[in-house]
């Protein structure tokens, strides 16, 4: 069914079509025409869904939509839904709903449940402990094979995976863990204690989701146990629930690399003001920041009263030196979140840059010596000064760029806020300097 299907059988008043069609579509397809549609249309599509699909769909939806929903039905209705999602979505859900709507779920759940949605409410956000789910499969060392896929058999519907098991001791302590493939290859009679894998990956309740995501990335799980502080079993983090987090990592580092405030809102959601409020932070701190570049200019007012045309030349200087940085930072940047590159390689990062640079600087600058030279009427000597000065703009930029996000990294802060616009403000100031103190000695200005 296509979204304009939908719309036709909504305006045609075809609801019994309608319900039919919507349970033979993925909910995922679901969740993403149902966002297009306004809160009136929203809440009937959504209540012509079965109970089991209404929680799987529901899961699908953006923030703004799940909150449409939970505002515009019942709390009866809210809470069945609530009840049938896995574990995580309704954490995630809860952690975004209205705070009265929460309270009065949680009062509705059993005690052990309400215990459980408070533990996993009171983890640190974008922690691990924050995205597990408590939904997998455990088993004992002591099983056979054929007790094992029982007990998965059993179970394993209501388990968000079943394709990798964990086998605990009495205390819930991860002992080690067994794929489903190797339970269905092996012998019924065999004990899981001689076949299954002590060699386990595995990350803790608060280690931050960036880690967990590289993790993810380095061994290419389906599945990674979450354990707390004494070893025991809390929770699995999913694949699935790592690429949100990856695809949510990479979206505030784009934002922080844009001088933008990082926001859970998607664009559409956001008023005008309330994107405003976002980046207007950073543009007012690099506004300020500018102050110092004007602050050199006048210092050298002198010399460029005495030879106007090195104004005309400043643009170019402060752009290519902006766009030098930002061309390492930008890499670098890419390199730590990658992994491939840690502040250990410090020394290395500048070695490399530095030998980049002075490639492309000299590159730059006798290009430029040429263009004044066939396109202008400034002597060669002002040539040479610009020249000169591209190449200090060329390797200061470079190693400015380069070294900045690994400072950022020994500090503790994330080196997606050392990108573009801060580095071009920094580099502008460094270039004008480089650019005045040669015009003012090579000329006797």
């Amino acid at each position: 069914m296509s979204y304009e299907r939908l719309l036709e059988l909504i305006e045609n008043k075809e609801y019994f079509t309608l319900k039919k069609e919507l349970e033979d579509l993925n909910e995922a397809d679901i969740a993403e025409y149902v966002d297009e549609l306004d809160t009136k249309d929203t809440l009937l599509v959504f209540r012509l869904l079965s109970k089991e699909k209404a929680a799987l769909v529901f899961a699908e939806f953006s923030k703004a939509t799940q909150n449409e929903i939970a505002t515009g039905i019942t709390e009866g209705e809210l809470a069945t839904v609530i009840e049938d999602l896995y574990f995580d979505d309704m954490i995630d859900a809860l952690e975004d709903l209205p705070s009265n709507l929460v309270k009065s779920l949680i009062t509705k759940a059993t005690p052990e449940k309400r215990k459980m949605i408070n533990q996993f409410l009171g983890y640190l956000e974008d922690s691990a402990g924050s995205i597990m789910t408590i939904e997998f499969v455990k088993l004992r060392k002591q099983m056979t094979v054929k007790e094992a896929l029982a007990h998965i058999k059993e179970i394993g519907l209501d388990r968000e995976t079943v394709y990798t098991n964990y086998i605990t001791d009495s205390s819930n302590h991860l002992e080690g863990i067994i794929s489903l493939r190797k339970l269905v290859i092996s012998d019924d009679d065999e004990i899981l204690e001689d076949i299954m894998d002590t060699d386990v990956i595995f990350v803790h309740t608060d280690e931050d989701q960036e880690e967990v995501a590289s993790t993810f990335k380095k061994y290419g799980f389906l599945a990674l146990p979450v354990v707390d502080s004494e070893n025991r079993l809390t929770g699995i983090i999913t694949v699935d629930d790592i690429i949100e987090i990856i695809q949510e990592e990479n979206t505030e580092d784009f934002e922080r690399m844009a001088a933008i405030s990082p926001t859970d809102d998607e664009y559409l959601d956001l008023s005008p003001f309330g994107h405003a409020i976002k980046r207007l932070p950073w543009l007012m701190i690099l506004m300020v920041s500018a102050t110092v570049t004007g602050n050199i200019i006048l210092n050298f007012e002198d010399a460029l009263s005495k030879m106007t045309i090195l104004t005309s030349f400043i643009p170019m200087l402060m752009d290519t030196g902006g766009n030098s940085g930002s061309q390492s930072s930008t890499l670098i940047i890419r390199g730590l979140a990658l992994g491939e590159i840690e502040f250990k390689d410090f020394f290395k990062v500048v070695w490399m840059e530095f030998r980049t640079a002075i490639v492309v600087a000299i590159l730059l600058s006798l290009v430029n010596y040429a263009r004044l030279l066939i396109f202008t009427s400034v002597n060669p000597t002002v040539a040479l000064v610009v020249s000169f000065s591209l190449i200090i703009t060329v390797v200061s930029a470079k190693l400015i760029g380069s070294t900045l996000p690994l400072i950022a990294v020994k500090l503790k802060l994330d080196p997606a806020i050392m990108a573009g616009p801060l580095i071009t403000t920094i580099v502008d100031s460094t270039s004008l300097l480089g650019y005045f103190w040669l015009a003012t000695n090579l000329l006797n200005l």
